[in-house]
């Protein structure tokens, strides 16, 4: 509880401090004295907003060749042609990307346009301070890009990398220096020469109109005041960036939630499209915020990350949202023209914003830059293309993505608005209000509604196939055989057990009281789930439809395999056997597994399956049953079961139980307990002494 009261404490001490600092700034302006160039600033526990004149250079200073300095750092060096600038904010601006107040227009709206490098700011102050108080200096906390900062010559600090050969930048935070105490004499008056050197990249140019060097001014003051003000602006640049940070997260939270709703509709790939885009989006965002707030990655790998890399992937995945949103059928060109684009928004972002401005000149990034507009343009028509399509195909459902279309297109196009100064950022209370991040907000919600919408009437589709297949199951059950039948002079036994709710195989027990003969025709049909079911219920209708003309095995397979012919993938392997009322055995076989006569497998000549050539051929093998023989039929589903292990139920484990004389039932379980992977059927046919009349 303490260090809760604590925190906002120190807020409001702040704040008061600020304050108080701002009113005794403009007591110590108003009692300013000029002593010819040099500012005269008399200070107490206070803070001074260096405002200017500040003396301004474009270009690098020489070094000295004894110190090895800057010469510009100098007191002695003479500015007097320099421009002069005053860092005088109006009232009531605001940054226009960061919302910092206090802002000011950069180098680039004073006479140096499309200029980039390095530039100087010096500035002559006169300060009187009580001996004994420590001073510092808070630099600008908005400036394009990273500066030094020289105290009468001499450096007392940096924003940004300065060792290597050029500088690495960071986006503009806020800093303070503490400044060595000098004095003239006991009077605590001292006369100090402030120099900055500003570094600005040229990718700034791209970013805002009016970018380079300060865009507010820097402080100087009694160390407890410039602090205070050091931990406001800390806070005003945390609260500017405050909703780039709950924008990651809401963004992380769709793209779980768009993840998730997969488990719901597993066949509807627009899911997993939204989702990873959110994914990006918030992975963009939240990368925003922490380059901003911290020091690990320069502007240079935020902007390859996130403009080189982020966007144009995003911008592809919304392509492919709305093509798999409305069928992935027409026109088919649109994935392969949305990795072309991505490919080429990652290249022109990349040169076009002057990453590589060491190796590529800049005329050709100025080009590069037009090519990443227009490549954007395109992604859009490609958006518009869609849409019209699905108005045309879909009506209401095409109308109700075009809010969320106008929305895409305002996020896309937000910083060409911002450079033809046109308002898109707005800060009430000091947030940044976006209007392209808005934008995305708003996108946002009408997803969320579209895909409510769209997983509402998936349900409803599921609960209708689930009833599509329940009564193909129902329809299913119907036509198999009864589980046993007896006939004279022979006992059938049979188990199905399928895999899902609607199972590939099949067989049939037809007997002729003709003739006292027994048709038994099995397959098993490629494929599982309804389509099986609905070509288990077209072979079993011809099945029946041929037994009553014809039950010779070779004829029936002829029968069936036409009525597959033409029927794309449609294949199933069968098997068709007679049995005379002798006991005589007539068997063709296209392609099934072969029975079991006595625990033995029956040898069988190979053929092909159903449903693969028109003149296929069937071979047929002839042998007898005598009184006690036990013939059994078996699915691929038996051997092909497998445990946790990945271990096959296999041929052994059959044959060994064939020889147990096991039920139909008893191995179908045995298969199924081992693991079921298959539809499982089995049919066992015994033949018996005595004569009995065949029970319907």
């Amino acid at each position: 509880m303490a260090q809760r009261v604590r925190i906002p404490l120190l807020i409001l001490l702040c704040v008061g401090i600020g304050a108080w600092a701002q009113a005794q700034s403009a007591t110590a302006q108003q009692a300013l004295a000029r002593s010819g160039n040099a500012e005269h600033i008399i200070l107490g526990q206070s803070a001074v907003p260096l405002y200017g004149p500040w003396k301004f250079a474009v270009g690098d200073s020489p070094v000295d060749p004894v110190t090895h300095q800057p010469l510009w750092a100098q007191p002695g060096f003479d500015d007097s042609l320099w421009e002069s600038v005053d860092l005088t904010p109006k009232n009531g601006t605001f940054d226009p990307v960061g919302g910092y107040t206090g802002y000011v227009p950069g180098w680039t709206a004073r006479g140096h346009a499309g200029y980039w490098g390095y530039a100087w700011y010096r500035v002559q102050v006169v300060l009187e301070a009580r001996p004994g108080d420590k001073l510092a200096l808070a630099g600008p906390p908005d400036v394009d890009d990273v500066y030094q900062v020289f105290d009468n010559g001499n450096l007392v600090g940096s924003f940004g990398d300065f060792s290597g050969s050029e500088p690495v930048t960071f986006y503009a935070q806020p800093m303070m220096f503490l400044l060595p105490q000098t004095a003239d004499g006991n009077s605590g008056t001292s006369t100090r020469v402030l120099a900055f050197r500003v570094w600005m990249e040229p990718e700034a140019l791209s970013t805002q109109p009016d970018a380079g060097g300060f865009h507010t001014a820097p402080v100087l003051g009694e160390a407890g005041a410039v602090t205070a003000g050091y931990k406001l602006r800390w806070l005003e640049v945390v609260r500017a960036y405050l909703p780039f940070a709950i924008q990651a997260h809401l963004y992380a939270l769709l793209a779980i939630v768009a993840f998730s709703l997969i488990l719901f509709d597993r066949s509807d790939r627009v899911y997993l499209w939204i989702g990873t885009v959110f994914l990006l989006q918030a992975a963009s965002y939240a990368l925003s915020a922490f380059d901003v707030w911290s020091r690990y990655l320069s502007i240079w790998a935020d902007s390859l990350i996130i403009s080189g890399l982020f966007t144009p992937l995003i911008c592809a995945g919304w392509v492919m949202v709305w093509w798999v949103w409305f069928g992935r059928q027409r026109p088919a060109w649109i994935p392969r023209a949305a990795a072309g684009l991505a490919l080429l928004f990652i290249i022109s972002n990349m040169i076009g914003e002057d990453l590589f401005y060491t190796v590529v000149p800049h005329p050709v990034a100025s080009a590069l830059h037009v090519v990443s507009l227009v490549v954007r343009l395109l992604f859009f028509s490609l958006f518009v293309w869609i849409i019209a399509h699905a108005i045309r195909n879909r009506g209401l459902e095409g109308w109700l993505i075009v809010p969320a279309i106008l929305l895409l297109g305002i996020g896309m196009f937000g910083r060409e608005l911002a450079v033809v100064h046109i308002p898109v950022v707005w800060f009430p209370f000091g947030v940044g209000i976006n209007l392209p991040h808005s934008a995305s907000l708003l996108l946002v919600a009408t997803v969320a509604l579209l895909l409510l919408r769209r997983l509402l009437v998936s349900v409803r589709l599921q609960r209708l196939m689930e009833q599509d297949v329940k009564q193909a199951r129902e329809l299913q059950q119907m036509i198999l055989p009864e589980a046993r039948t007896t006939l004279p002079g022979l006992e059938i036994e049979s188990e199905y057990r399928p895999a899902r709710e609607v199972g590939g195989d099949f067989f049939q027990i037809i007997p002729r009281p003709a003739d006292g003969s027994l048709l038994i025709v099995a397959g098993d049909v490629t494929g599982k789930g309804l389509k099986a079911g609905m070509l288990v219920a077209l072979l079993v209708g011809a099945i029946r439809s041929t037994a009553e003309t014809n039950t010779e095995p070779e004829y029936v397979l002829g029968v069936l395999n036409r009525r597959l012919l033409g029927r794309g993938d449609a294949q199933a392997t069968c098997l068709a056997l007679s049995i005379a009322k002798d006991g005589k055995v007539m068997l063709a076989n296209a392609g099934h597994m072969p029975p079991y006569l006595n625990g033995e497998p029956v040898a069988m000549e190979g053929a092909l399956p159903l449903g693969m050539m028109p003149e296929a051929i069937f071979p047929v093998l002839c042998f007898q049953m005598e009184q006690g023989d036990r013939l059994v039929l078996i699915s691929d589903g038996i051997v092909e079961a497998t445990d946790a292990e990945g271990r096959l139920f296999g041929f052994e484990r059959v044959h060994e139980l064939m020889r147990t004389a096991i039920s139909a039932a008893g191995l179908a379980g045995a298969a199924q307990k081992f693991g079921q992977e298959d539809d499982i059927s089995v049919i066992c046919v015994a033949r018996t002494a005595a004569y009995n009349p065949a029970v319907v």
